[in-house]
């Protein structure tokens, strides 16, 4: 089931822009795991509800959020989940996809990703609190957060006058879908939000700025339980990209038995692993059509249920990030 929470009777991202306010029709899209585990990892355990109970990813996550709506000022901000963290169709493809994050405690026929029992306990509280402030919540059944940021950033910048987009998070994985046409960046957790652009691909990575994708099959990401092409490295990889622009093209000079270009090792790799890379390609490559509704996520001048939002606050000790989040929000509506 896909949920949706917040102005979805606006329209759909990448419909019209809202009425009121002037200004251009920028969405931000947060990858909400990256940014709550990021968040669960960075802030102290130290940081508890009067209760006792850790708050630092729920704190984490509100003081980011804050920060950004400062500094990108957009008009809509979704906060995109997992609905699930191992897709069925990425696993078909590739076993090893994220195998090694299986909680070993699961019960028998059970996949549960390995997640601390302090970070569960704090996700009900980030659900609530984001409802209680109007923020948009937005899952899709069968795919992950990136899917569903994939599926929205290319609604919203593909439309007729559509806005720009900038996705929060902390996973290379979404450095695929930056375009400078569309304007389409990351803002990437990792080094304090700083906007990862094609410019900036092509220099962290020495490949034409939107091969991020193709250069991720080649080399791999252990991260996620890819191996990449044995004996293909990162220089090997954008040696390669550069070369032929693209893995269509490397893949199609190999088919048609052309040398030119090929080390002679890495074409012989390339041969020996064809069937991991047609795998690999769709694994990889982030789902742009993912069934999601409409979605408005328009930013809230104030929190829609300040009752709610004070009871949480109290409740948790989120009282200063719940303030922040309430002046950014303010601020963004004054256009200030």
């Amino acid at each position: 089931m896909t949920n949706f929470h917040g102005d979805v009777e606006d329209g759909t991202v990448g419909g019209a822009a809202p009425a009121g306010g002037g200004g251009v029709d920028r969405l931000l899209l947060a990858d909400t795991p990256s940014l709550y585990f990021r968040a669960f990892h960075g802030v102290p355990r130290s940081v508890r509800a009067p209760g006792g109970m850790a708050v630092n990813a729920v704190r984490g996550l509100l003081d980011v959020l804050a920060r950004q709506i400062v500094e990108v000022r957009p008009r809509r901000l979704v906060c995109c989940f997992d609905a699930d963290w191992r897709p069925a169709f990425r696993v078909a493809l590739i076993g090893s996809y994220k195998a090694h994050r299986v909680a070993d405690r699961a019960p028998a026929g059970v996949v549960e990703e390995e997640v601390p029992d302090e970070l569960v306990a704090q996700l009900p509280v980030i659900d609530a609190v984001l409802d209680a402030f109007g923020i948009a919540r937005v899952q899709a059944a069968g795919f992950e957060a990136d899917d569903v940021i994939g599926t929205l950033a290319a609604r919203h910048s593909g439309r007729p006058g559509g806005g720009p987009v900038d996705i929060l998070t902390g996973d290379r994985d979404l450095f695929q879908l930056v375009c400078d046409d569309t304007g389409v960046v990351v803002r990437y957790a990792v080094e304090r939000f700083a906007v990862v652009d094609e410019a900036s691909i092509s220099a962290r990575y020495g490949i034409p700025g939107r091969a991020y994708a193709d250069f991720a099959v080649l080399r791999g990401d252990p991260s996620d339980g890819l191996p990449g092409v044995a004996g293909i490295g990162a220089k090997t990889a954008a040696a390669l990209l550069g070369r032929f622009g693209s893995l269509r093209a490397i893949l199609a000079a190999l088919d048609a038995g052309g040398v030119e270009g090929f080390p002679v090792a890495a074409r012989r790799r390339l041969l020996a692993a064809r069937e991991y890379v047609d795998a690999a390609v769709r694994v990889v490559a982030v789902v742009r059509d993912v069934p999601v509704g409409p979605v408005g996520g328009v930013l809230p001048a104030a929190p829609v249920d300040a009752a709610a939002v004070a009871e949480l606050a109290g409740r948790y000790g989120l009282g200063g990030s719940v303030d922040r989040l309430c002046a950014a929000l303010a601020g963004a509506a004054r256009g200030c």
